[in-house]
């Protein structure tokens, strides 16, 4: 199996990978895949970064402590937000790559 946002699935998947996962998934889907590309400081990665944060922040959890419990708040959080400027096809399928991660946790 490839690479999911950097994680290789078949190695040993962890809570602290499956969420850089998610920044990694949420700054493709919301800047490269926008036509932005990240800036040389790093801007754009930190805008989603901070993003996710947030997310994590709002539901309860932990950024840098998280559980599984609050991975799976946060992609629900994150596809809220996103509704309103992506395709529900592109969110749907972003959340079922980061699903394939949190379900081998």
């Amino acid at each position: 199996m490839s690479k999911i946002y950097n994680i290789d699935p078949e190695a040993g998947i962890n809570v602290y990978n499956v969420r850089d996962a998610i920044v990694e998934c949420f700054f493709q889907a919301h800047c490269q895949d926008a036509g932005l590309s990240d800036i040389t400081d790093g801007g754009n990665k930190e805008y989603c970064k901070s993003v996710v944060e947030k997310g994590f922040s709002d539901v309860g959890g932990d950024f840098e402590n998280p559980t599984k419990e609050s991975i799976e708040k946060v992609l629900d959080y994150l596809a809220e937000f996103s509704k309103n400027f992506r395709d529900p096809e592109i969110i749907k399928e972003h959340y079922k790559e980061i699903m394939n991660l949190v379900n081998k946790l």
